[in-house]
């Protein structure tokens, strides 16, 4: 028998921001009530700047469960707030890659998630860390911030992560390597680089650029895209999206509890698909973290 199952009892706080997010949050309500999860509260945020303190008041008020639904930048722009608490961390899975939910192995569709959150088991996962901010899933450095901070939202919202890659080439043109240093506290590491990847699990922007990272090795993954030639980054994810043979031929990765991360020029870095941050940083694992609501084995 288990001996601590998910809470029956929890607060629910969608990303509404977008008219597809205001359906989802009336859908989610109706199937997990009916799934049998009592729900305290239910709140259709839609200026995403607020979707945190939603989840502090929800975690504040003693919700035993929050339930977030949205994409990536909406589950690491949120978790922070449940870092330490007593409370389950149920995922909703409501964007364009969800990295995070894939990660966990849940159900990217609606009735599965809500079916994983209803009658699932818990699961204690790591999360890491740019300096003081956590992160569920990824961050990069390189072209991707230049992606995300500039994709059309009509290009992301319809045609997903082809979009992306679409809108990954126009970017591309006006990009320039970088000199990248990687400090683990024993060695320093230089190299020139094109993109840099810091991995909690093995998704970044819905593809699997990694066979060893992932949510509860208590390390994170550092994996750079070595030299100068953006034919190469180019190549590098298509091979990964593809899952070719040789899909690793142009990555380096490093793997650790603690790294310092500095480049010249200084890059812009996305977290979870948001700019947040800028190098020089330091990255971490916080293992353990948090703990969340996954489809129960087998």
């Amino acid at each position: 028998m288990e001996t601590n199952p998910l809470p029956k009892d929890a607060i629910l706080v969608v990303n509404a921001h977008s008219r597809s997010g205001q359906d989802s949050f009336a859908q989610a309500k109706d199937k997990l009530e009916a799934a049998g999860v009592r729900l305290i509260a239910a709140h259709a945020v839609e200026d995403p700047e607020q979707m945190a303190a939603t989840v502090r008041q929800a975690v504040e008020s003693g919700a035993p469960m929050v339930i977030v639904g949205g994409g990536d930048g909406s589950m690491s722009g949120t978790v922070d707030e449940l870092v330490g608490k007593n409370v389950v961390f149920g995922v909703l899975p409501l964007g364009t890659a969800n990295s995070f939910a894939r990660t966990l192995g849940l159900p990217l569709d609606l009735d599965g998630a809500v079916q994983a959150i209803a009658s699932g088991q818990r699961r204690r996962v790591d999360l890491g860390m740019i300096d003081r901010d956590y992160f569920v899933n990824a961050a990069s450095l390189g072209l991707s911030p230049m992606i995300g901070q500039t994709v059309p939202h009509k290009l992301k919202r319809y045609l997903g992560r082809i979009g992306y890659l679409m809108w990954a080439v126009k970017c591309s043109v006006g990009f320039r390597a970088f000199r990248l240093t990687i400090d683990d506290g024993v060695k320093e590491r230089r190299m020139w680089s094109t993109e840099v990847r810091i991995l909690n699990g093995p998704y970044h922007g819905g593809v699997e650029l990694s066979d060893h990272a992932d949510v509860d090795t208590g390390e994170i993954v550092v994996q750079a895209v070595v030299g100068r030639s953006k034919p190469r980054l180019a190549w590098d994810w298509y091979a990964k999206f593809f899952k070719l043979r040789d899909r690793d031929a142009h990555t380096q990765e490093f793997h650790g509890t603690c790294f310092k991360i500095d480049t010249k020029p200084r890059q812009r870095i996305s977290i979870d698909g948001e700019v947040l941050a800028k190098t020089p940083v330091t990255v971490k694992i916080a293992a353990g973290a948090v703990e969340v609501a996954v489809p129960r084995d087998g």
